[in-house]
């Protein structure tokens, strides 16, 4: 009979997936599709190289393009890991630890593509102009907090398992 943590290393596919999912689908192709296409906020560079004439919004679409193929290609990668894990017997199926996974990988990737692009490197913001930072902060305590949440629901199902 194995213990309850020899268990629990069993259940690193399943997390991985999560995670890689909650990036790429829940994170990045909200942000992508949501911010960038729907609302029309910003776009990847939209800082740097404002879409104000064709060879801006062309670098702009392009940009955009790159983001979505990364956040396509994490979610991919989620889908096969997360094949895997339904492959193995020894995967503890449990809607906490994926879900929490889930919400771990997409508070993660916005907290740190906050930090990295709007303020490290200042590409683009979340919605530009008036209160240009308490949209960024804001964006950075939601990825957080979402973070947060998943790490809790994430734990809370590595214990019951």
């Amino acid at each position: 009979m194995e213990s309850k943590i020899e268990q629990r290393n069993h259940s690193g596919l399943l997390v991985a997936a999560g995670i890689l999912i909650g990036a790429g689908l829940l994170a990045g192709f909200v942000d992508g599709i949501l911010l960038h296409e729907i609302l029309q906020w910003h776009h990847m560079v939209t800082s740097v190289r404002p879409a104000t004439n064709l060879s801006n919004l062309e670098a702009n679409t392009l940009a955009d393009g790159l983001f979505h193929l990364g956040t396509w290609t994490l979610t991919v990668i989620g889908g096969v890991l997360l094949w895997r894990a339904g492959g193995r017997d020894d995967v503890p199926w449990s809607p906490k630890i994926f879900g929490g996974s889930l919400l771990f990988g997409a508070g993660l990737f916005n907290f740190i593509e906050g930090i990295i692009d709007h303020q490290i490197l200042g590409i683009h913001h979340v919605k530009p102009g008036p209160n240009q930072l308490a949209w960024d902060v804001g964006f950075l305590i939601f990825g957080a907090g979402l973070a947060l949440v998943g790490w809790i629901l994430l734990r809370s199902g590595q214990k019951e398992s």
